[in-house]
C-alpha cells in the first residue's frame, strides 16, 4: 500500500472518528441488523465500532498487518454469539468502508482512484475477517454439538405435542426405560405410565401444564421389560409467538434408588411397629394379671361368704360390685391407653414434657415392678414441646425397655434407671440412664443401625433403637445420642422447644 493516496487523509480520519462512526451506524441496513440480532447500539459503538475503525486506519497507514488485531477477533466472536450471518457481516464491514468514502466526499477529497484503493483494501480485510468468522462459527457449532451430545446422553429429556404424543426423546431417556427412540416417537406418553400411578396425579399434571404452568412431581413409570423406575420430573410448556402452547418438554431425574431406600425404610418401620405391638400386647397381659386376680378373688368371696354365713348381705354385694367395677375400669383404661398409642396420629401436639414421661411410664409400670427396678425421676422443668406424642412415647418406651432387658440379662442386683430433664440452648433434653455397666466401645457406634442388636438371647429385633433415631430426627432438629457414664449407658433425647 506504499502508493496508497489516502495516506494524506489519515490525520483527517483520526480527528473525525465520531463523524465516521455516525455515518456508519445510522444507516438503515445497519440499524436493521443491530435490532434483528438484539445488539445494543451503545455497547456496539463503545466496545467494538471504534476498535474496528482504528483497525482500518492502522492498515491504511501500514502500521498494522491484516488479521493481527485482537479487538477485531473479539468483535467477530461477539457477532458469532449474536448469531450474525456471514451476509450480515458483509453489510456491517462494507458499511464502515462506505462511511469512510462518504466522509471523504463531504470533504471533497474523494476520487475514483481512492475509491478503488479502499474497495481493494475492504476486499482483503473482509476476506480475512470472513475466514476468521467461519472458523469461530465452526468452533461454536462443534461446541454446541458437543454440548448437545452431552445433554442427549446425560439428561432424561422428552418432548410431546399438546396431545401427549412423543415428538423427541434423548438417549438418556431411552436408556432409563429400555425403549428405542423409534419405538417411542409418535406414541402416547402413556406407554410409560405405571398402573400404580394414581389418576389424580395425571389429572393434576395435565391441568397444570394445559394452563401454561410448570408441573413438578414424582412419577412411577414402566420400562419396556415390565420393570418400574421412578423419576422426579419438571414439565415446561412451550409457546409460539402468539402465546399458544405448542409442545411440552419434560426434564427428569432418576430417583429409583431413593425410592427403593424409602420403601425399605417404610418396611423397617412397619416391622418395628409389629414388634412393638407384640411387646405392648404382652404388657397388656401383665397389666391385666393383677386386676383379673383381684376380680377372681372378689367373685369367689360371694359363694364362700354364703357357705360360711348362710347369706350374702346387700352391703357385701354392693362392696364386691363396687370393687369389681374399679378393677374393670382400670382394665378398660389400660385398653384405651394402648389403643390411643397405636391409633394413627400424624398431628403434632403442644404438650408438657412431664406428661410425655408419665405416659411412657404408665405402659411400663408392671415391667419395672416385676423386674424390681428402682426408678428415679428428676423433672423440675415445666416446658411444652410441639411433637408427635405417641411416637415420642414409643421412643422413650423403647429406650427404657432396653435398659430393663440389659439390667435383667446382666443380673444386676440393685437395678436402677434414672430419668432427668434439662433445658439447654433452645432444646429440652431427656436423659435416660441405667446402671448396667455401659455399652462396649466396639459396638456403641452401631446401636442405632437397623437390625443391630446386643441382646444375647436373640429376642431383639434390632429395630427399636433405629426407630428411636428415626422418630426423634423427624422432629425438626431433633437429636438422639448415647454415651457411657460411670455407672452405665445414658441416652439423651433433644427436642427443640417451640
Amino acid at each position: 500500500m506504499k502508493q496508497f493516496q489516502l495516506k494524506e487523509q489519515i490525520d483527517n480520519f483520526k480527528k473525525n472518528k465520531f463523524a465516521i462512526i455516525r455515518y456508519w451506524i445510522n444507516k438503515e441496513n445497519i440499524i436493521l441488523i443491530l435490532n434483528t440480532r438484539k445488539i445494543d447500539k451503545e455497547l456496539f459503538i463503545k466496545r467494538y465500532a471504534f476498535g474496528l475503525l482504528d483497525y482500518y486506519i492502522n492498515i491504511i497507514s501500514e502500521t498494522m498487518i491484516i488479521g493481527k488485531c485482537s479487538s477485531t477477533n473479539d468483535f467477530l466472536s461477539y457477532l458469532n454469539k449474536q448469531d450474525v450471518k456471514p451476509e450480515e457481516l458483509f453489510i456491517l464491514c462494507s458499511g464502515l468502508k462506505n462511511a469512510l468514502l462518504e466522509f471523504l466526499i463531504e470533504l471533497n477529497l474523494n476520487n475514483l482512484e481512492i475509491t478503488n484503493e479502499l474497495n481493494i483494501l475492504f476486499e482483503k480485510v473482509f476476506t480475512n475477517s470472513l475466514k476468521i468468522y467461519n472458523k469461530k462459527a465452526k468452533a461454536i457449532e462443534e461446541a454446541l454439538n458437543k454440548s448437545a451430545d452431552i445433554v442427549d446422553k446425560q439428561v432424561i429429556l422428552s418432548r410431546t405435542d399438546i396431545n401427549g404424543k412423543i415428538i423427541k426423546v434423548s438417549s438418556a431417556f431411552c436408556k432409563v426405560n429400555g425403549y428405542k427412540s423409534s419405538e417411542l416417537v409418535g406414541k402416547s406418553h402413556n406407554i410409560l405410565k405405571h398402573n400404580d400411578t394414581a389418576k389424580e396425579i395425571i389429572d393434576d399434571l395435565w391441568k397444570t401444564i394445559s394452563a401454561g404452568k410448570i408441573w413438578v412431581g414424582e412419577l412411577k413409570n414402566t420400562k419396556k421389560n415390565g420393570d418400574f423406575y421412578w423419576v422426579e420430573t419438571t414439565i415446561y410448556p412451550n409457546f409460539d409467538n402468539m402465546g399458544n402452547i405448542i409442545s411440552f418438554d419434560a426434564i427428569s431425574q432418576n430417583i429409583t434408588s431413593k425410592k427403593v431406600i424409602e420403601s425399605q425404610q417404610n418396611l423397617l418401620i412397619e416391622q418395628s411397629k409389629h414388634a412393638a405391638m407384640g411387646e405392648m400386647i404382652s404388657m397388656i397381659a401383665h397389666q391385666w394379671r393383677q386386676p383379673l386376680q383381684a376380680v377372681s378373688i372378689l367373685v369367689q368371696k360371694l359363694p364362700l361368704t354364703k357357705m360360711i354365713d348362710g347369706e350374702i348381705t346387700d352391703k357385701l354385694l354392693d362392696s364386691v360390685v363396687d370393687d369389681v367395677g374399679k378393677q374393670l375400669n382400670y382394665m378398660s383404661k389400660t385398653i384405651d391407653d394402648f389403643r390411643d398409642f397405636f391409633k394413627p396420629n400424624r398431628n403434632k401436639e403442644l404438650i408438657d414434657i412431664s406428661i410425655i414421661i408419665n405416659k411412657s411410664l404408665d405402659f411400663l409400670g408392671y415391667l419395672l415392678k416385676a423386674n424390681s427396678i428402682k426408678l428415679n425421676i428428676k423433672n423440675d422443668t415445666q416446658i411444652k414441646v410441639f411433637v408427635y406424642v405417641n411416637e415420642i412415647v414409643q421412643a422413650i418406651i423403647n429406650i427404657i425397655k432396653n435398659s430393663c432387658d440389659i439390667l435383667t440379662e446382666k443380673k444386676i442386683e440393685e437395678k436402677v434407671i434414672n430419668i432427668s430433664t434439662l433445658k439447654e440452648d433452645g432444646y429440652i433434653c431427656i436423659m435416660i440412664e441405667d446402671n448396667a455397666g455401659g455399652i462396649p466401645n466396639n459396638v456403641i457406634g452401631k446401636i442405632f443401625e437397623p437390625y443391630f442388636s446386643t441382646k444375647t438371647n436373640k429376642n431383639g429385633t434390632g429395630l427399636g433403637l433405629y426407630m428411636c433415631k428415626t422418630i426423634i430426627e423427624q422432629h425438626s432438629h431433633g437429636v438422639i445420642s448415647v454415651e457411657n457414664t460411670n455407672i452405665g449407658a445414658m441416652f439423651t433425647i433433644k427436642l427443640p422447644v417451640e
